[in-house]
């Protein structure tokens, strides 16, 4: 496959992870992740999930949960290597903005998700200055 149609593949599969996040739909969360290759989880604030059977709990876990909150990405951008990817993104849950890492991976000749990781972003503050020129040491 060339890299444009992996490209759309990825971002077309990106957003149909969203899409099962904000439906709730556990069978298309489920559907997306890979069946044979390590698949690994870290929720906002969870410690780090290994496995399908416990990524998949993880999820069905938070797709219970009523929350009626549209779960988007944006400025997703794509970085291919060999049969890996990752689509980095923000994640928009209602006024939350959190930074997301989505690993892909080709599993029988598919892109399947292999890895999810999101985590909040600190709000831009105005009064924070930035030097011209950075001190010579940091630490």
């Amino acid at each position: 496959m060339n890299d444009m149609t992996d490209r759309d593949t990825l971002l077309a599969l990106n957003q149909a992870f969203y899409r099962a996040f904000t439906n709730r739909d556990a069978a298309a969360m489920e559907a997306l992740w890979a069946e044979t290759l390590p698949v690994s989880c870290i929720h906002p604030g969870w410690t780090a999930l290994f496995g399908r059977d416990a990524v998949l709990t993880s999820w069905r876990d938070v797709l219970r949960s009523p929350s009626g909150i549209t779960v988007e990405a944006r400025n997703e951008r794509v970085t291919l290597h060999g049969n890996t990817a990752l689509v980095v993104c923000e994640e928009t849950l209602g006024d939350a903005v959190l930074a997301a890492t989505n690993l892909f991976a080709r599993e029988k000749g598919n892109w399947r998700l292999a890895h999810h990781q999101a985590g909040p972003i600190a709000p831009a503050r105005a009064d924070l200055e930035i030097p011209a020129k950075l001190p010579r040491r940091l630490h």
